[in-house]
């Protein structure tokens, strides 16, 4: 039963004295034969399953998340600057690194165009890069564009740094 006016306001209003419960959801069995704690669990065991039985996808060593990918990275990570004690893939100073067929590229930046080891920094990184195993050789690229800037260095080394 509704009782139907309009208000000062000129805004319909509607009183409601009762309504209706909404139908409950059914389920089968439910108070006829309740769930044991066993049945339950092989339950969410069944749901689960598919879950569980599946494998994750085999990464290409040399892709990225690959282990030779991480052994590279790795590498990269015992190169510190001398001015500055962060290593440089966490200084932002590794822009790309590609492996294809045990050929390494790295592409790299320095802080600054005039940084003191300007001359000898992409010569230990193709070293150490080189040096990894299932890398046959190794090609350092280092550009100016996009010039680095403190926003490329990771989280630990601004933490290192103070910066955070």
């Amino acid at each position: 039963m509704s009782d139907d006016r309009m208000s000062e306001t000129g805004i319909r209003v509607e009183e409601v004295a009762s309504v209706e419960a909404p139908p409950k959801a059914r389920v089968e069995n439910a108070e006829t034969a309740p769930e044991t704690m066993g049945e339950k669990l092989e339950r969410k065991r069944d749901y689960l399953e598919g879950f569980l039985a599946a494998k994750p996808a085999a990464v290409e060593p040399s892709a990225v998340g690959g282990d030779l990918y991480e052994a590279v990275i790795n590498a990269l990570k015992d190169i510190y600057d001398p001015e500055i004690p962060v290593n440089i893939y966490d200084l932002g100073l590794i822009y790309n690194v590609e492996i294809d067929e045990g050929h390494a590229v790295v592409t790299m930046t320095l802080t600054t165009p005039h940084c003191p080891v300007a001359e000898s920094m992409p010569a230990e990184v193709e070293l150490r890069v080189g040096a990894v195993p299932g890398v046959g050789d190794a090609e350092v690229n280092l550009v100016w564009d996009p010039p680095w800037s403190p926003q490329n260095m990771s989280d630990e080394a601004r933490l290192e740094l103070g910066m955070l």
